[in-house]
């Protein structure tokens, strides 16, 4: 058919072409009707999740020529422009993809407190991506220039208004502990709590107290850009309090209009308690189920099931948790922060976790303390922008060390403080910042040490990410041990701190006890020498690993023998278990490939106890009673010696020599 003809004149033309309009439009409709049949589609469920559901399912079709390389894309808020994703699905993960057809399966997602949306893009193999943006190893990101096909959005039961993300901690007192949970606002909660048996009509109410921070205060890329930041929300942090030494209780989180949380429990502290049980690792990092902007740590997962199974097989016995460092990898993409707590949740919301800062929270080139020697230790980037303030805000640790930022945003916190959980003193400092003598730290690491009360808690284990010795061949922190070694050793030394464990490296190793590089015991169980043992536990999650150090010895062998100093070492993944007594303390490394013991050393006291300072008039009267004990002894050996001289003076026989 032909509409137009040159023939005819432009007026003429123009009313033919009017009196077509109603066939035109018919013709359209017909077209789009055709079309919208082969139209390819992406649907996500279930639309809202609720506490019940554990999966979230894509499914596609209608997908015409597909490529393996197409994807679908994760968005949260759902207004995020195509390149800021949070991460993407290949469909070639799906058996049927190359049928233009498909199913895709999403472990629960965390509530960012905003929808999720799912978006498919075609990615024709020809077509190289033309992302700026690069991933860990250096290739371009997908580029989002095909889309094909948008889900409708996915949001959590409550709208973000439920709590989410809870953990707890110790406070300052022996008989409060601390929860923190994030919701997404800031109107009022409370945590109700009661004893087991109490019904929870009868349960105790303490108000929580909201705090953020906003992407202003992010101190750079990615973590104050688009790309990096989504909004964290609202902690909450409630105290509960005049709880009674040893017992479980019951509590949940929340309010009556914004909703509660499911009910967890705990055992509370005791510090008079005759055992200590605790988790300890550094490095976990947190893992999400599809491609992000680096790769995530799976055996992070191993960890947590690990560390679960033991707190199920030790029941009603109090036990913590120390993560010394290098918490979730976030590196400035928020909602890795989110995934992290989802993942720690089912131990950290029954046991008090506990956390120092390590360099992927807080490092970056502007920092405050930047020492002279420090030129290749500190001015990394490996916050991603985050300067410390998640860290933060998002946990809290008993005392109130602090530092300030320089730059108006909240006050870098949680960098030294310490506590006593049943027969051990714990001390965490921070390794970021100044620890030299004169620093604030170094005065409180001082104090607290003189002030520790050996009569009650016998053993001290110290914790700090960045380690004071290892095998490990990493160069650019040899000027930091040195530093470590010169202005804490003699502390650790004088006050006879019993463990140090470290981080940063991400394998296990354990050192002798070590007194400025001089091994005291090289056995895995003897009584304390008068120095600490050394372990670098950064195995938990994380898998980038510089090689071991090589040896003099060994030029041309390509092994790196283990030095002498360093007792074990592995790279196998996993985490350590310490349990003390009053005569005893013994760590345990455990390996998640088995979860099995693959190291041990046990540490006793001698004569049952460590030495302990007596004021002086106790001591003059010990002096005094020992003095006259002995002086008696003298007195009565003397004249034992003299009578017996009497007696046999004249039948005194020489002794045989039996080799003759």
């Amino acid at each position: 058919m032909t509409l137009l003809t040159s023939s005819l004149s432009p007026g003429t033309q123009l009313i033919k072409l009017r009196s077509m309009v109603p066939f035109l439009l018919l013709l359209h409709l017909a077209v789009n009707a055709a079309a919208a049949g082969d139209a390819t589609t992406l649907t996500a469920t279930p639309a809202t999740i609720t506490r019940s559901d554990q999966w979230i399912t894509l499914r596609w079709s209608n997908l015409p020529s597909p490529s393996p390389l197409d994807y679908v894309a994760l968005y949260s808020p759902p207004s995020s422009a195509d390149l800021d994703y949070l991460g993407f699905l290949f469909l070639n993960a799906s058996a049927s993809w190359a049928t233009g057809a498909g199913t895709l399966l999403l472990p629960r997602l965390p509530d960012l407190r905003a929808p999720y949306q799912f978006r498919l893009f075609r990615s024709p193999p020809a077509e190289p991506s033309t992302n700026t943006r690069l991933d860990q190893d250096h290739g371009p990101l997908p580029d989002a220039r095909h889309r094909a096909a948008v889900s409708g959005d996915v949001r959590a039961e409550g709208n973000g208004s439920r709590p989410a993300q809870v953990h707890l901690a110790f406070a300052d007192a022996p008989d409060e502990m601390r929860v923190l949970f994030v919701c997404g606002d800031a109107g009022d909660r409370a945590v109700r709590y009661g004893l087991l048996g109490r019904r929870e009509e009868e349960w105790d109410e303490a108000p929580a107290e909201a705090r953020t921070y906003e992407r202003r205060q992010m101190c750079a890329y990615p973590a104050n850009d688009i790309v990096g930041w989504r909004d964290p929300g609202f902690v909450f942090d409630a105290v509960m309090k005049r709880l009674q030494p040893g017992r479980r209780y019951f509590y949940k989180v929340g309010s009556d209009s914004g909703g509660w949380s499911e009910k967890y429990s705990f055992i509370s502290r005791d510090i008079e308690a005759n055992e200590t049980i605790a988790f300890l690792f550094g490095d976990l990092g947190t893992y999400v189920p599809y491609n992000t902007y680096f790769r995530t740590p799976q055996e992070s997962l191993s960890t947590v099931k690990w560390i679960l199974r033991d707190l199920e097989v030790i029941g009603d016995r109090a036990a913590l948790i120390s993560h010394i460092g290098d918490i979730s990898y976030a590196k400035g993409y928020a909602w890795l922060w989110d995934h992290f707590f989802q993942q720690i949740e089912p131990i950290a919301s029954s046991t008090p976790y506990h956390v120092c800062i390590g360099n992927h929270e807080y490092d970056w080139p502007s920092q405050p303390w930047t020492p002279s020697w420090s030129a290749n230790i500190y001015n990394g980037k490996d916050s991603g922008g985050e300067c410390g303030i998640p860290y933060s805000i998002k946990f809290r640790m008993p005392g109130n060390s602090s530092l300030s930022t320089g730059t108006g945003a909240p006050d870098t916190q949680n960098l030294y403080y310490s506590f006593d959980a049943g027969v051990v003193h714990f001390v965490y400092m921070s390794t970021e910042t100044d620890f030299t003598q004169g620093s604030a730290q170094h005065n409180f690491i001082k104090m607290d040490l003189e002030r520790v009360n050996r009569s009650r808690t016998p053993f001290i284990v110290f914790q700090g990410h960045r380690p004071m010795y290892t095998s490990s061949n990493g160069t650019r922190d040899a000027a930091h041990r040195e530093q470590m070694i010169q202005h804490l050793e003699q502390l650790f030394v004088k006050h006879n701190v019993t463990l140090a464990l470290w981080g940063h490296i991400h394998v296990y190793e354990r050192f002798c006890p070590m007194k400025n590089n001089q091994c005291m015991n090289t056995s895995s169980s003897f009584v304390y020498p008068g120095a600490p043992v050394h372990v670098v536990i950064g195995m938990a999650g994380q898998d980038h690993q510089p090689s071991w150090e090589a040896r003099p010895d060994h030029p041309d062998v390509p092994i790196f023998p283990q030095p002498e100093r360093s007792m074990y070492r592995g790279s196998e993944f996993g985490y350590t278990k310490l349990m003390a007594t009053r005569e005893k303390l013994t760590l345990v490394y455990i390996g998640n490939h088995d979860g099995q013991v693959h190291d041990m050393v046990e540490i006793l006291l001698y004569n049952n106890s460590m030495p302990v300072k007596l004021p002086p008039k106790v001591i003059w009267l010990y002096m005094g009673i020992a003095g006259g004990v002995m002086l008696s002894l003298l007195v009565g050996i003397l004249a034992g010696f003299l009578v017996r001289r009497k007696i046999d003076s004249g039948r005194w026989i020489p002794i045989v020599n039996e080799e003759a």
